[in-house]
């Protein structure tokens, strides 16, 4: 299985997201994005990116896959947020909000690979 220049592009670009998205979701006081965006606005986007990533670095792993790898990444942030040394609020309607927009993006990406050919 060869790998192009995009896919391996992909994979380091997905791999740096994925440990900044933990960063700031591990940041005590994490800084404010300049529109302000709500919580949930900043999850639905954080794993729009991070699936979109996923989808082009590891594009013959199954969307399932994906989605359960994803969606665990989802989920321990906020195990890892209900750690009150961080003083960080988890809520599982964030990993909710997360685990739409992985499934969306994949949704997005399966038809985009289907018009493709």
């Amino acid at each position: 299985m060869s790998q192009t220049p995009l896919m391996l592009i992909a994979r380091a670009v997905f791999w740096l997201a994925a440990a900044f998205t933990l960063a700031m979701a591990l940041l005590p006081t994490p800084p404010q994005l300049p529109a302000e965006a709500g919580d949930k606005i900043q999850h639905v986007l954080a794993f729009a990116v991070l699936t979109g990533l996923a989808s082009l670095a590891y594009p013959r792993i199954r969307a399932a896959v994906l989605f359960a790898a994803l969606a665990g990444l989802g989920a321990l942030i906020e195990v890892l947020q209900s750690i009150p040394s961080l003083g960080r609020d988890a809520e599982w309607a964030d990993w909710l909000a997360d685990s739409l927009a992985i499934a969306a993006v994949l949704c997005i990406a399966a038809l985009l690979r289907r018009l493709r050919g």
